[in-house]
């Protein structure tokens, strides 16, 4: 994707480390970007939503802890009519409950999540989602896990085994901050996704945070990692994506590839072709959504994220039929 070619910003204290940085440098950063995220995002989110236990995301299905035989007022329903006829004995069957619940982050750190036409980059919102998504889940006992994708150069994405309390919730953001800005090079999207099939074995929750700009292919790899956990796509978006302004004669430059063009955006034509091929990618990603099965939350970097995570668990509930008071992400055991 192209963006406007400009001089990069200085590193404040919630963007990414320049590389070779001390990890005493990325520590410090992580602590900054948590103590920020749990006053301005966090906080709002546990006011404005309630509910321990009425929750988006709820544990998967109950694990068989043992058998025994049957006795009056036992549920026949858990009757175990295979043991029952080996043993010729009613037997019944007792189910421990899954309340808890695995989260994986499938993190493209590719280069365009590094652009940004204002102050936010995606990759602050990528950032700071994860951060706030982590913080409530890993609050009652959830276990968070990450796969970090580089780009077209990191083939085997690195990944962080999902497990819970802070401790684990500071390695995961530790490692997310400390992943240098991807070498120059078309995303596959399809690996990072392969990837996280390989290494998540429990059904679990996968938020799919990523911009989408990527090389054909990963919609089918979406759709069989819907099949067997339930997946959210987060796409990181920007207004400059879809519309340019009239900005006369500006240079270009893909953050893919590092390919520069120089374009006269005073030329209404030229406009107007942007436009509606932007239109026409969207329209590809909203079916390719569709077909895999997938709920898409998009996120603005001109947009608040308290804001658009409470629409998005708004318009889930509506659809799932659930009271409206339940707590969005996570707010509860066994919640995302």
């Amino acid at each position: 994707m192209f963006g406007r070619l400009r001089t990069r910003r200085r590193h404040g204290p919630d963007e990414a480390v320049p590389d070779g940085a001390p990890a005493s440098a990325v520590a410090i950063q992580t602590d900054a970007l948590l103590r920020r995220l749990e006053w301005t995002v966090v906080r709002r989110l546990d006011g404005l939503l309630q509910g321990d236990y009425r929750t988006l995301f709820r544990g998967f299905g109950l694990d068989l802890a043992d058998l025994r035989e049957y006795h009056p007022g036992d549920d026949v329903r858990h009757i175990d009519w295979n043991v029952t006829a080996r043993l010729q004995t009613p037997h019944v069957r007792e189910y421990q409950e899954d309340r808890d619940i695995s989260v994986w982050f499938l993190l493209d750190l590719s280069g365009s999540i590094d652009f940004g036409s204002g102050s936010v980059r995606k990759r602050d919102l990528l950032s700071d989602f994860t951060t706030v998504m982590a913080l409530l889940l890993t609050r009652y006992g959830n276990r968070v896990g990450a796969v970090l994708y580089g780009g077209a150069t990191d083939a085997a994405a690195s990944v962080v085994p999902a497990r819970s309390g802070r401790r684990q919730l500071l390695h995961l953001l530790h490692r997310m901050q400390a992943t240098p800005a991807a070498s120059p090079g078309d995303t596959r999207l399809r690996d990072l996704l392969e990837r996280a099939r390989a290494v998540a074995k429990r059904r679990s929750v996968m938020f799919v945070v990523s911009d989408f700009i990527s090389a054909p292919g990963w919609q089918t790899s979406l759709g069989m990692l819907a099949r067997r956990h339930e997946v959210v796509a987060v796409r990181l978006v920007d207004p400059l994506e879809t519309a340019l302004p009239d900005l006369g004669l500006v240079v270009l430059q893909d953050a893919e590839t590092g390919e520069q063009m120089f374009v006269d955006t005073h030329d209404p034509a030229f406009r107007k072709r942007f436009a509606a091929a932007a239109e026409a990618r969207e329209a590809e990603l909203r079916l390719g959504f569709a077909r895999a099965g997938v709920e898409c939350l998009t996120l603005s970097t001109y947009a608040r994220l308290d804001l658009a995570l409470l629409h998005f668990a708004r318009e889930r509930r509506r659809r799932q039929g659930a009271p409206r008071e339940a707590n969005v992400a996570g707010s509860a055991k066994g919640t995302a």
